[in-house]
C-alpha cells in the first residue's frame, strides 16, 4: 500500500508576468479559453503577479519599479477564477507605495488562502517558504528578487531591534573588465574632473577603501584590468547562503520544491541571462529546487535543463495591461515632463511617444509562451511549451491579454525560444502547435 505523497507524481504549468489593468473573466473568445484550461490544467499553477492590492494605502515611494502597481480588492476574486495557486510577490513594485501597502497585499492574499511568497515582515519571513497541500504532495514555494529599489530588501531581527520588512533580496556584485590602456584612460578622466581628489579624501577619512593595483571605483562602479573585457556578476554570498539554507529546509519539508527568481538583469544583450544567473539558479537546483522560474525582463529567454530539472531564464509576459493603472503619483508626469494637469492617458502617450518608443514599440514583448511540465517520481519526463500572443499593434484597451498563438506566428515564437536555448545545449522542436523539450 502506497500514499500518494510517495509517489511525487506532479503537472506543474507557469506563467511570466501578470501585470492585470482590467477584468480577465469577461472574456471566451476559443483561443483564450483554451489557453485558461491549459493553465488550470495541472497541480500546480503559478504566476509572477507583479502587483499591489490596496486601496492606496501608504504613500508612492520615490524610487519605485517604474509604472506604480495598484489594484483593489476586486483581483482577488479575478485570481481565483484565472486558478493560480503559487504567486510571486517579490519583484521591484512589491514596495511601490511603501511597506504599508506591500503588507497590505500579503494580508489580503492570506485571507483568500492563496499561496504566495517572497516579502515578510523581516528577512526570515521573506526568505522562508509557504506551502500549498494537495493531494499529490507537499508542495513548498520560494520566491526572490534580484531587481529591486534600494530601500526594498528585508532586513533581520536582532534580539534588541525589529526587523526591517522588504522582499527576500538576492543581490549582486558587479565588474566591469577593461584592458590595462581602457583602465590608464577611465583615471584619466576620473582625475581631470576631479574625482580622484574627491576618492582621496573619502579613503584618507576612512569611509572608502583604496584601490588596489589594476583596479579603479570610478562613478560608483569598480572596473578592473583583465584578459576578456566584458561586465562580470557575482551573488553576495550572503544572500546566496541565506536563499540556500530555507531552500534546503524546504527539501526536507515537502515533496516538491518551486523557486521563483524576479530579475531584469541582462548579458550582451537583453535576451541574455547575466552572467550571475546561471550559477544561482544552478546552485537552487543543487540545493534541492524542482524547478526554477526566472521572469523580470518582459521578455523570453532560454531554458535549461540540469539534473534533469528545468530552469526558465525568463519566462516573459502572460497579462501585461501596465498601461491600463488609472492612477499616478506626481513623480511619474514629472519624469516625462507633463505638468499636474496632464491625465494618465497624457502620460501613457508621452511615456511611449504615443507607441513609438518603450513596450508599445517591439513585438518581442508581446509574444510569450506557457510551460507545462510532468513529473513522475520526482523526476520531469515531459516539458511542452504552449505559445502565446498578447495582441502586438492592438489599441492599449486590448493588448496584454494572452490569447494561445496558432499557424505561422506559433511557430516563430517556439522558433525565438528554440535559438535562445541552444546555448544551453536544450533541444525544442516545433508540432505544429507547441514546442516540445527533448529531454
Amino acid at each position: 500500500m502506497h500514499y500518494y505523497d510517495e509517489k511525487r507524481n506532479f503537472t506543474l504549468t507557469v506563467t511570466g508576468d501578470l501585470f492585470v489593468g482590467r477584468k480577465l473573466s469577461l472574456y471566451d473568445e476559443p483561443e483564450y479559453a483554451k489557453l485558461w484550461d491549459i493553465v488550470r490544467d495541472a497541480h500546480i499553477r503559478f504566476t509572477n503577479f507583479e502587483q499591489l492590492i490596496h486601496e492606496h494605502r501608504g504613500f508612492p515611494v520615490a524610487e519605485s519599479g517604474g509604472t506604480y502597481a495598484q489594484l483593489g480588492p476586486w483581483i482577488i476574486d479575478e485570481l481565483k477564477w484565472m486558478g493560480f495557486n503559487l504567486l510571486n510577490i517579490a519583484n521591484n513594485h512589491s514596495l511601490d507605495y511603501g511597506t504599508e501597502a506591500m503588507l497590505r497585499t500579503k494580508e489580503l492574499l492570506t485571507e483568500a488562502d492563496l499561496c504566495h511568497a517572497g516579502v515578510g515582515k523581516n528577512l526570515a519571513e521573506a526568505r522562508s517558504p509557504a506551502y500549498l497541500d494537495i493531494k499529490e504532495g507537499r508542495v513548498s514555494f520560494l520566491a526572490a528578487s534580484s531587481s529591486f529599489a534600494s530601500h526594498g530588501r528585508a532586513g533581520d531581527q536582532r534580539p534588541d531591534m525589529q526587523g526591517r520588512p522588504g522582499l527576500n533580496p538576492v543581490r549582486f556584485k558587479t565588474q566591469h573588465v577593461v584592458s590595462p590602456e581602457d583602465l590608464s584612460a577611465l583615471k584619466k578622466i576620473s582625475t581631470n574632473i576631479g574625482l580622484e581628489g574627491r576618492k582621496s579624501y573619502m579613503v584618507q577619512s576612512g569611509w572608502q577603501p583604496a584601490d588596489k593595483e589594476g583596479e579603479l571605483t570610478f562613478a560608483g562602479q569598480k572596473f578592473v584590468v583583465g584578459e576578456k573585457p566584458g561586465v562580470y556578476t557575482e551573488v553576495e554570498k550572503a544572500d546566496l547562503d541565506g536563499n540556500i539554507k530555507w531552500i534546503s529546509d524546504a527539501r526536507r519539508q515537502s515533496d516538491f520544491v518551486a523557486y521563483s527568481m524576479h530579475w531584469h538583469e541582462s548579458g550582451d544583450t537583453p535576451w541574455q541571462p547575466a552572467s550571475f544567473h546561471q550559477g544561482f539558479a544552478r546552485a537552487c537546483v543543487d540545493a534541492g529546487v524542482d524547478a526554477f522560474l526566472g521572469h523580470g525582463p518582459h521578455i523570453m529567454r532560454g531554458i535549461e535543463i540540469y539534473k534533469k530539472r528545468p530552469i526558465f531564464y525568463s519566462l516573459g509576459n502572460f497579462v501585461f495591461q501596465n498601461d491600463l493603472v488609472y492612477k499616478f503619483p506626481a513623480d511619474s508626469y514629472d519624469r516625462v515632463g507633463l505638468d499636474h494637469y496632464a491625465t494618465p492617458a497624457d502620460y501613457y502617450d508621452k511615456r511611449s511617444d504615443n507607441g513609438k518608443k518603450s513596450f508599445p514599440s517591439a513585438e518581442r514583448y508581446w509574444q510569450s509562451f506557457v510551460p507545462k511540465c510532468r513529473y513522475e517520481a520526482g523526476e520531469l519526463v515531459e516539458l511542452t511549451l504552449y505559445p502565446i500572443t498578447l495582441g502586438f499593434g492592438k489599441s492599449r484597451t486590448v493588448r496584454g491579454r494572452p490569447l494561445l498563438a496558432s499557424g505561422d506566428a506559433a511557430e516563430n515564437i517556439i522558433s525565438q525560444l528554440a535559438d535562445l536555448s541552444k546555448p544551453f545545449g536544450t533541444e525544442i522542436v516545433f508540432d505544429g502547435k507547441a514546442g516540445i523539450v527533448k529531454l
